[in-house]
């Protein structure tokens, strides 16, 4: 019962229907990554997942011209449920999925980024296709899942395993047509920063940041849903507490929202231990 409770409320957040048996066929097929990489790793725990994910989306809020394409492309600001189940998908079907599952996806994503194009808020052009954006977008997911994983589950990943990961990484970034990625967690590190002089803080991303603050939800979901928000911002690094006018998060904070996480994530885990990564499993391996 708690474990339908759990799957309950997950998909208040994100969505989602049922097992994922898509997953399931055909036999034998590895996609775009196999079992062995750090990738299937990272990208197994939910929990760290969604907390990269909403840090993920406050960096990309705060570049203009990406701002732009959500703004006047998408649902975002009344369906974000949709937009992170998207997202949630998205991850899950090049990760996981065998191959004409994420190549497809692939195919769809970068079609409609063909039709995203308008004037940022400061009357700037701007296109989906634009692989200075779309490095911008990558970045900020890998750094964001990967320290989200170090910093909310308790599992080791060497300094060579996390530059696996950008490895791993870079090559569907460039698949989504980002150019020149870095393949190191020091390199993307230092990429990301490079951005900062082009970012904004004005009402558009201040509206976006306030939805992720103040996440929509029914009231049973209300609590898990507030504190995957709360360690979404925690993720963030330090230079961007000042740009969207919040206090650097104390060591009392961190750890009080890090014990909070590890508490409610021993039954998440537990009620999730079934799912896309467990069944693309036994796809490879039958």
């Amino acid at each position: 019962m708690l474990d339908e409770l759990i799957r309950k409320t997950i998909r208040e957040m994100v969505g989602g229907s049922g097992p994922p048996i898509a997953f399931l066929t055909p036999q034998g097929d590895r996609g775009l990554f196999g079992p062995e990489s750090v990738s299937w790793k990272i990208h197994a725990d939910f929990i760290s997942m969604m907390i990269g994910g909403i840090s993920s989306l406050i960096l990309q809020a705060l570049h203009p011209q990406a701002l732009a394409g959500v703004w006047d492309h998408s649902s975002f600001r009344e369906d974000l449920k949709g937009r992170l189940g998207r997202t949630a998908f998205f991850i899950a079907a090049t990760t996981y999925g065998p191959t004409d599952m994420a190549n497809n996806i692939i195919t769809k994503v970068n079609h409609i980024h063909t039709k995203i194009t308008g004037l940022d808020e400061f009357g700037k052009p701007y296109s989906a296709t634009d692989p200075h954006l779309l490095a911008w977008v990558h970045l900020t997911e890998t750094r964001s899942f990967i320290n989200s994983f170090e910093g909310y589950r308790m599992e080791t990943i060497s300094p060579k395993e996390k530059d696996q990961y950008f490895l791993e990484m870079s090559s569907l970034g460039a698949r989504m047509g980002a150019m020149n990625l870095p393949t190191t967690y020091a390199s993307t590190e230092k990429a990301i920063q490079g951005y900062i002089p082009e970012l904004y803080f004005g009402e558009r991303a201040k509206s976006i940041i306030d939805l992720l603050d103040n996440f929509p939800s029914n009231l049973t979901a209300k609590p898990f849903i507030k504190l995957i928000s709360r360690a979404g911002f925690l993720n963030l690094p330090d230079w961007v507490y000042p740009i969207i006018g919040k206090s650097t998060p104390s060591y009392f904070e961190r750890l009080a929202v890090k014990k909070s996480i590890d508490l409610i994530a021993i039954p998440v885990r537990e009620a999730l231990k079934n799912g896309v990564a467990a069944h693309s499993l036994r796809r490879v391996y039958g």
